[in-house]
């Protein structure tokens, strides 16, 4: 029977297939402008939208085809977006502090599915909830103790699936249980973008792409920023690159390890076997360190499936047949289905694995999600748009923490292959452990 690795997927988005050809976001650069956006992607765009609101006038640059990046890339799934616990935080941070952080993380989740209806973006936004996969017993033992510390410490609603019980949420035998979050949510993440750039126009806000910016320099001004297809003046600037953040702005590359993620997606399925394995229409992901994440399309017609393939960076030729052996894994039933698209799309970590929002000589920025982006870009997007207009609310609790680095880093993740091996490593030895158990 056929196999992805017999096939020739398309090294294409998927999410793009279904919102047509870009727009046409050609020109020539304005003379000046209140704020310049370097970065189109939902960080970029929905700082776009408050400060050409509030009466900026407002350019978005891009480097490429305007959501190029992870916006267009992504899973298109929803969750408070930070990592830490309240007990790290809190040992690091104080209390307080910490509370506000995790906070910021809830108000994310919130925010978004409002943006969503409020705006009218048909973007397949649902809160479908998430199933995460306890790969071992022992994994599946601090979920439930993290479970309970959620819900009286912090009031998030989440609870366990025994893996006697775990058909009903996933149509697997691989993992041990695993924990529901049901305001979890998914979206189509291209569609998003799109209504995106629509909200953002419609606000009169410039967008170019193709237009690559090479030079930010302070003047008497505020600055002049030097692109490939010539310069324009600006006020304020932001700085929204996230994963394909460079050396035009070294502080900030020196702050995030871009780090490459991988995706597959499914020939179209029968209704039964889509129903069989995502009887519930969560999105999934599960406890392994270098883990995987996956989800039936909006449709319901395919399984997208992602994650991290090698301890190096690759391509989708190879990412392909490495995420087709691992899906199969988890879902043998897909034994015989054929990869339709295999692409990728870089994500960005922060040494502290928080994200990082504020101003640094004077250039705005906000960046470092960690993977969980879609609602934390977009909320301190709108954020940092906010307080460039001089808005109270535009304050988050990420805007005075340090943004650390590391000593000899300058946005290269050299230690990367060797961390990503080292995680690979104690997933394989703890699941081969529980399996012989």
């Amino acid at each position: 029977m056929a196999t992805s690795t017999s096939t020739a997927p398309r090294h294409q988005v998927y999410w793009l297939d279904d919102v047509g050809p870009a727009p046409d976001f050609s020109g020539d650069l304005p003379v000046s402008v209140d704020v310049v956006v370097v970065g189109s992607g939902y960080t970029g765009l929905n700082a776009a939208i408050q400060t050409a609101r509030g009466g900026r006038s407002t350019l978005v640059l891009d480097a490429d085809d305007p959501g190029y990046g992870c916006s267009t890339r992504n899973g298109g799934q929803i969750s408070t977006s930070i990592k830490p616990s309240l007990e790290k935080l809190a040992a690091k941070h104080g209390k307080q502090k910490a509370r506000a952080i995790r906070g910021e993380g809830a108000s994310a989740l919130s925010w978004i599915e409002d943006f969503v209806k409020t705006e009218g973006i048909d973007c397949d936004f649902r809160k479908v909830g998430r199933f995460h996969a306890a790969h071992s017993p022992d994994s599946y033992e601090t979920l439930a103790r993290d479970a309970e510390t959620l819900r009286a410490q912090e009031g998030i609603e989440c609870f366990t699936v025994p893996r006697a019980e775990q058909k009903t949420e996933l149509g697997t035998d691989t993992y041990y249980g695993g924990l529901v979050y049901p305001n979890h949510c998914s979206l189509h993440p291209a569609k998003y973008h799109r209504g995106l750039l629509r909200l953002a126009t419609d606000a009169g806000a410039r967008i170019l792409g193709h237009c690559r910016v090479t030079g930010i320099d302070r003047n008497v001004k505020g600055f002049r920023v030097t692109t490939e297809k010539g310069t324009v003046e600006a006020r304020e600037v932001v700085v929204a690159t996230n994963g394909y953040t460079t050396g035009l702005t070294p502080w900030l590359q020196r702050r995030v390890i871009p780090i490459g993620s991988y995706i597959i997606a499914t020939e179209e399925l029968p209704d039964s076997l889509v129903n069989e394995l995502f009887p519930t229409d969560r999105i999934a992901s599960d406890t392994f360190k270098v883990l995987y994440y996956y989800r039936a399309s909006p449709d319901r017609k395919r399984i997208l499936f992602g994650g991290r393939v090698s301890a190096a960076e690759t391509d989708p030729n190879i990412s392909g047949p490495r995420l087709f052996e691992s899906m199969c894994r988890i879902f043998p039933q897909l034994r015989d289905r054929k990869i339709s698209h295999s692409w990728m799309g870089t994500v960005a970590y922060s040494f502290d694995e928080l994200a990082h929002a504020g101003t640094h000589d004077g250039i705005h920025y906000a960046m470092g999600y960690c993977g969980s982006g879609v609602s934390m870009a977009s909320y301190l997007g709108m954020r940092t748009g906010q307080r460039i207009l001089g808005l109270a609310e535009g304050a988050t609790a990420f805007d005075d923490l340090p943004f650390p680095t590391r000593p000899l880093y300058t946005g290269k993740p050299w230690f990367l292959p060797a961390a990503v091996a080292w995680y690979r490593w104690q997933d394989t030895r703890q699941y081969r452990r529980a399996a012989h158990a």
